[in-house]
C-alpha cells in the first residue's frame, strides 16, 4: 500500500509541476543521486552506520524532518534482527542542509544539496550478523520531481567496508551478491553466449512493429475524441466556440482558428509528458505500476464509478474555481486568449472526457508500450476533438447544419457507460491473475461481458432505462444499427464457449485477446500453459529436461497482464505450421515477469540494479525473471523469444518481441532449428 501511495501522491506532483516538461529520448535515465555506505567503529559491540547521498549539482534530497503535505521525507526502514540493538534514531548530519521556500512545492522545506549524510548507531551481539534493510528519498530540482526511490542496503560488521554503488569489490557481501545468480539462474551473464548487437534489418523491422503499434493506439484515441464529441458535455461547446470566435478580428480568423485546434491538441499532449519522465527514472516501474494487485483493484472501482457517472446517477464536475480561472482568461487578447479558450474546453468537459481520458491512461500503464503509447493515444484524442472545434471556429455556418442537443446525447453516454463497466473487468481480471486468486476465470469473465452487452441491448431496444432516459419512440436508422451490433456481440460472446478439440481449450475469441483471460485459466478446461502444450515455469527444470532430450529452447518471457503476449499465444501460436514446431521440435519455457508469488527465502537475495546503481531485493518470482531477463539480455519487454541450446548457454538465433506475421515467426523457429543442426551460428555478447 504504501508503495501505492506514494506513486499515486508522485502522479499528482509530475501532472501538477512537470506538465511544461519536454521529452526527447523515450530511454532517457535521470540518476541525480547515488548512495554510499560505510560503517566506523566505535567499541567492538558498537558501530555507526553512515548513509552518504552524493548529489547532482542544482538536485537536492529532502530531510528526514518534513511538516504537511509535501515532499516525501527520506526514510529508514531496517529488517528485524534480534542481535542488532538500535540506538536512538537515524541522525542527519546538518552540513550542507538549508531551509528554504521550495519552488516546486511553494512551502519551506529543509533539504540538502551535493551531499547528505546520515548516521545510525547500533550495538551488536553477533558480529557475522549482517544489518540490511531500505532507505526511501526523493530528488527534485526547481521544476521537477523524480519519483521516491527504494535503495536496498546490508552491512557486514564483521568487515570494515560495506557495498557502495560505485564500488563493485567493496567486500565480501558483493561476492555474494554476484554468485546469486548461480544460485537463481544456475550460471552467470558472462557465461551466456548471448546477442547484443542488432543487425539492420532487425532493428528495422522492430521500428516497424512499433510504428504500427503506435498509430494503432493513435486511432483508437482519435475513435475516443471523436465518441467525446457526442456527448452532453462536449457538444454544447460548439455554440460557445462559434460565439467567441465571431467576436474575433476577421483577419486573423482563421489563423486563430487553427491556433485554438493546436492548443487543443496540446493540452491532451501535456497530460502525458509526466508518464515519460515517470518511465524514464526506472525502466521497470510502469510494469511494476500496471501489475500491482491494489492498484488493478483502485481502477477496477474507478471505471465502475466511472459508468454509474454515464448512467446518470451523479456527474463527475471539477471544482468550479479550476473552470473560473480557465475562463476568466478567455478575456485575454490575442494567442493567450485562445489557449485558454482551449483550456476551458478541456476542463467544463471534464466530467464526459474524464473516463475516456482514464480508460486510455490505465490502457497505456498496463501495456507494453507505455509512455509512448499514451502520448500516441492523447494526441490522437486531441486531433479528434480538436479538428472540429478549429473548423466550427473557422466557418460557423456551419454550425447550422449541426443537429440540435437532445435525447441521443444522454443515449450515447449511457452506451459509454456500458463500455466502462466491461472494461473494469478487466483490471480486476489482471489482479485475479497475477494474484493467483483463480475467481475471474474465462467462464466467469465470458459470462459477464455476455450479461452487459445483453443489458445494453435492451437499453437500445427501450427495455430498461436510466434517470435521464426519455421515452424511446420512433427508432432510428442509427438506434436499430446499434441495436444489431450490440446483439451480435452478444452471440459472439456465447461463441466463446466453444470447445476447440485441437487445444482441449475454449476457442479464444480475437477481439478479446489481451481483455479476457487466457482460454486455459478456465474453470471447465484447466491449462497452465497456452494451446495444452507442455511448458515449464522454471528456468532450471527447463534446461534439465532440454539436455535430457536434446532439444533447443524457446525460452518464452511473458506476463500475466500483457496483452500482446495473449495475440501471440491465442493467434500465431496455435497456426498448424508454428504449432508443430513448437510442440515437436523445442522445449517451452514461459517466464513470468509480474509474477506476485513470494520466492523462497534463500532466493530472496539483494542483485545489482540494472542501471548500474544501487542494489534491489528479489521478493517474487516475477522479480526474479524480470531481473533475468534484463541481466542476460539487456530488454525489459514482453513478450521476447530467445531460441538456446539445451544447456542454455547459447542463443541460436536473434530473439524476437512481438511478431504477429505467422511468416516471421516461423521463419524465426526455423532458423533457431537450422542453427541447432549446424552448429555453426554462435552471436557473441559480452
Amino acid at each position: 500500500m504504501k508503495f501505492l501511495l506514494r506513486n499515486i501522491y508522485l502522479l499528482f506532483i509530475f501532472l501538477c509541476y512537470n506538465s511544461s516538461a519536454s521529452v526527447t529520448n523515450d530511454i532517457q535515465i535521470l540518476e541525480p543521486v547515488t548512495w554510499e555506505f560505510d560503517t566506523v567503529k566505535i567499541t567492538d559491540t558498537e558501530y555507526e552506520l553512515v548513509f552518504t547521498a552524493n548529489i547532482d549539482p542544482k538536485w537536492s534530497v529532502y530531510s528526514q524532518e518534513i511538516d504537511g503535505f509535501g515532499p516525501i521525507p527520506t526514510s529508514f526502514e531496517f529488517s528485524e534482527n534480534l542481535n542488532i540493538e538500535f540506538i536512538d534514531g537515524v541522525i542527519e548530519d546538518y552540513t550542507n542542509r538549508v531551509t528554504e521556500q521550495d519552488p516546486v512545492f511553494d512551502m519551506v522545506v529543509s533539504k540538502f544539496y551535493t551531499k547528505a549524510k546520515f548516521i545510525q548507531k547500533v550495538k551488536i551481539k553477533d558480529k557475522t550478523s549482517p544489518v540490511s534493510g531500505y532507505l526511501t528519498f526523493m530528488t527534485c530540482d526547481d521544476t521537477r520531481c523524480l519519483p521516491p526511490t527504494d535503495i536496498d542496503f546490508i552491512f557486514e560488521l564483521g568487515s570494515s567496508t560495506t557495498p557502495t554503488n560505485d564500488d563493485k569489490n567493496s567486500n565480501s557481501s558483493l561476492e555474494l551478491l554476484e554468485d546469486s545468480n548461480i544460485l537463481l539462474y544456475g550460471y552467470k551473464p558472462e557465461e551466456v553466449i548471448a546477442y547484443k548487437n542488432k543487425s539492420e534489418s532487425e532493428v528495422s523491422a522492430s521500428t516497424t512493429i512499433k510504428s504500427k503499434t503506435l498509430f494503432s493506439i493513435f486511432g483508437l484515441g482519435f475513435i475516443g475524441g471523436l465518441l467525446a464529441l457526442l456527448t452532453p458535455c462536449v457538444f454544447p461547446m460548439i455554440p460557445l466556440t462559434v460565439s467567441f470566435f465571431t467576436k474575433q478580428n476577421d483577419k486573423k480568423g482563421v489563423y486563430r482558428a487553427l491556433l485554438y485546434g493546436l492548443f487543443i491538441v496540446l493540452v491532451y499532449l501535456l497530460l502525458s509528458v509526466p508518464f515519460h519522465l515517470l518511465d524514464s527514472v526506472n525502466p521497470d516501474i510502469l510494469n511494476e505500476i500496471s501489475t500491482n494487485v491494489t492498484l488493478n483493484i483502485i481502477f477496477f472501482l474507478i471505471f465502475i464509478f466511472f459508468a454509474f457517472s454515464f448512467f446518470g446517477y451523479y456527474e463527475l464536475t471539477l471544482p468550479s474555481s479550476w473552470v473560473n480561472n480557465s475562463t476568466k482568461g478567455e478575456t485575454f487578447g490575442g494567442v493567450l486568449g485562445v489557449f485558454f479558450m482551449a483550456l476551458t474546453l478541456a476542463v467544463v468537459s471534464f466530467s464526459c472526457t474524464g473516463p475516456i481520458l482514464g480508460s486510455l491512461l490505465a490502457s497505456s500503464i498496463t501495456s507494453d508500450g507505455g509512455a509512448w503509447q499514451l502520448t500516441a493515444g492523447m494526441g490522437g484524442f486531441g486531433v479528434a476533438l480538436g479538428l472540429p472545434f478549429a473548423l466550427f471556429a473557422m466557418f460557423p455556418k456551419v454550425l447550422s447544419n449541426l443537429p440540435k442537443s437532445g435525447s441521443w446525447l444522454n443515449t450515447i453516454k449511457v452506451v459509454l457507460g456500458f463500455v466502462e463497466l466491461a472494461l473494469a473487468l478487466k483490471f480486476l481480471s489482471n489482479a485475479d491473475l497475477v494474484a493467483h486468486w483463480n475467481l475471474l476465470k474465462i467462464e466467469v469473465f465470458l459470462f459477464l461481458w455476455f450479461v452487459i452487452s445483453a443489458c445494453l441491448t435492451l437499453y437500445l431496444l427501450g427495455v430498461i432505462k436510466f434517470p435521464h432516459d426519455q421515452k424511446v419512440g420512433k427508432f432510428s436508422f442509427i438506434r436499430i444499427c446499434s441495436i444489431v451490433l450490440a446483439f451480435s456481440f452478444s452471440i459472439y460472446l456465447a461463441s466463446g464457449f466453444t470447445y476447440n478439440s485441437e487445444t482441449s481449450t475454449f476457442k479464444p475469441l480475437s477481439l478479446l485477446s489481451g481483455l479476457a483471460p487466457p482460454v486455459g485459466y478456465s474453470i471447465l478446461y484447466p491449462n497452465d500453459c497456452p494451446n495444452n502444450l507442455d511448458c515449464f515455469k522454471d528456468l532450471k527444470s527447463g534446461i534439465e529436461y532440454a539436455k535430457k532430450v536434446n532439444k533447443p529452447i524457446l525460452l518464452d518471457f511473458t506476463g500475466f497482464a500483457c496483452v500482446n503476449c495473449r495475440k501471440m499465444e491465442e493467434h500465431i501460436w496455435p497456426l498448424s505450421s508454428i504449432d508443430k514446431i513448437i510442440r515437436n521440435e523445442y522445449v517451452l519455457i514461459s517466464l513470468y515477469v509480474d509474477d506476485k508469488k513470494l520466492l523462497p527465502k534463500e532466493e530472496q537475495v539483494l542483485v545489482k540494479r540494472s542501471t548500474g546503481d544501487g542494489f534491489r531485493k528479489l521478493k517474487n518470482f516475477g522479480h526474479k525473471w524480470a531481473h533475468f531477463q534484463t541481466e542476460f539480455f539487456q530488454t525489459n519487454s514482453q513478450p521476447y523469444y530467445v531460441l538456446l541450446n539445451p544447456e542454455g548457454n547459447e542463443i541460436l538465433a536473434s530473439p524476437v518481441g512481438y511478431t504477429p506475421s505467422e511468416e516471421d515467426y516461423l521463419s524465426f523457429l526455423r532458423s533457431g532449428l537450422e542453427s541447432f543442426d549446424s552448429k555453426s551460428v554462435k552471436f557473441n555478447i559480452n
